[in-house]
């Protein structure tokens, strides 16, 4: 096999500010494995929170082109990383989950069927996305919301821990009251002490929210499971449930767990985390970093067996370079087509890679889009 990898800067049409930090931008790995002239794709993007910057994440992917490189055929290659004996012991889990990606969109064309069919489903899952709203005013907020609603999203995703607590609530209000048919997630990115968890989950209670996510500073599980068992609202874990032993601490003590395949490991992961979950009384969430529709795809073949689905990452993307999983009406869809069912966006920039371990591929270049071609 042939692996190689091109760098890219994704652009946001607009910062997105969380309770600890702002984002305007994201630079992302392609990786490709060619096999017998086909070709699959994933994607790995920075992230300062899990301590993965270009450098080190183009250097992990090399690492592990060479060991595909090895693999006889992309369809071992995936039953090693399905064993856990690739790629090697350490690996972040973003990386691993590239890795994966760009296996299941080549088995998948390889074998002339779409990835949900190779994990099992006979239909294209399709689901609504939560669309985010971060801190921002309270007007804006209620702006975004109404535009929202409009083009077709019910579930909304709001940002919280700002300062001053009362400013999150005001947001919240706007949102309900510009938008009160839509369902809404409340998510503090671990914002809140367990005593001012206890004062607010209440008044956001009465304003309708459906589930906060992480709500309290990740490194406690005990806390928040402790919150979750008190809590008037759902109570999801999201940065205290990063792998699959973490989820086990957890199943049964929370209300949901959202899993995002660069913080588990890929879509392997996440399917043994689901198994680990049916039955607990904890439901999956399907969440996901800001990246392209490259990055989306294998989440979004696993929708149907979330209770939710945030899976908004390319939305909030100034040009998404790929397309192929829609969501600009508030559902994200699965593609049909052989393997992931993404394609680069007619006029992106090529991803000429450069080598990623092993052999050389040369100048590989996806098919671009045919004129005519839209985003479903």
């Amino acid at each position: 096999m042939k692996v190689s990898q091109r760098t890219v800067r994704l652009e946001l049409t607009e910062p997105l500010r969380i309770s600890r930090s702002t984002m305007a931008a994201r630079d992302a790995v392609w990786l490709a494995v060619e096999h017998q002239g086909t070709r699959g794709y994933g994607e790995a993007v920075t992230s300062t929170y899990y301590g993965l910057d270009i450098a080190r994440l183009g250097r992990l992917l090399h690492e592990a082109g060479r060991e595909l490189a090895r693999c006889a055929t992309p369809e071992s290659a995936l039953d090693a990383l399905r064993a856990g004996e690739l790629p090697a012991p350490g690996t972040p889990p973003a990386v691993t989950a590239a890795v994966e990606s760009a296996l299941l969109d080549l088995v998948g064309k390889r074998a002339g069927v779409p990835v949900h069919r190779l994990l099992g489903a006979a239909e294209a899952p399709h689901a609504a996305t939560a669309r985010t709203i971060g801190i921002t005013s309270y007007r804006a907020a209620a702006e975004q919301a109404r535009l929202l609603t409009r083009r077709g999203y019910s579930v909304l995703k709001i940002k919280a821990g700002a300062p001053d607590p009362e400013d999150d609530l005001d947001r919240v209000l706007a949102v309900r009251n510009a938008a009160p048919h839509a369902r809404l997630l409340l998510d503090p990115n671990g914002a809140w002490s367990p005593a001012l968890a206890d004062t607010l989950l209440p008044r956001y209670a009465a304003l309708g929210v459906e589930a906060v996510e992480q709500p309290l500073a990740p490194g406690d599980p005990e806390a928040l499971a402790a919150l979750a068992a008190r809590s008037p609202l759902p109570v999801i874990a999201d940065e205290d449930a990063v792998g699959v032993e973490d989820a086990r601490r957890l199943a049964g003590r929370v209300h949901g767990i959202n899993v995002k395949l660069a913080k588990c490991g890929g879509v392997t992961a996440a399917l043994r985390i689901a198994d680990l979950l049916a039955g607990s009384g904890t439901a999956l969430m399907l969440g996901c970093l800001t990246a392209s529709t490259l990055g989306l795809a294998p989440a979004v073949h696993l929708a149907d067996r979330a209770r939710w689905t945030d899976l908004d990452g390319h939305l909030l993307l100034a040009h998404d370079p790929w397309t192929g999983i829609g969501g600009t009406d508030g559902t994200v869809r699965a593609g049909r087509e052989p393997g992931l069912g993404v394609r680069p966006v007619h006029g992106a920039p090529p991803p000429d890679e450069e080598p990623a371990g092993g052999e050389t591929a040369g100048r590989q270049t996806p098919e671009p889009a045919r004129d005519g071609e839209a985003a479903q």
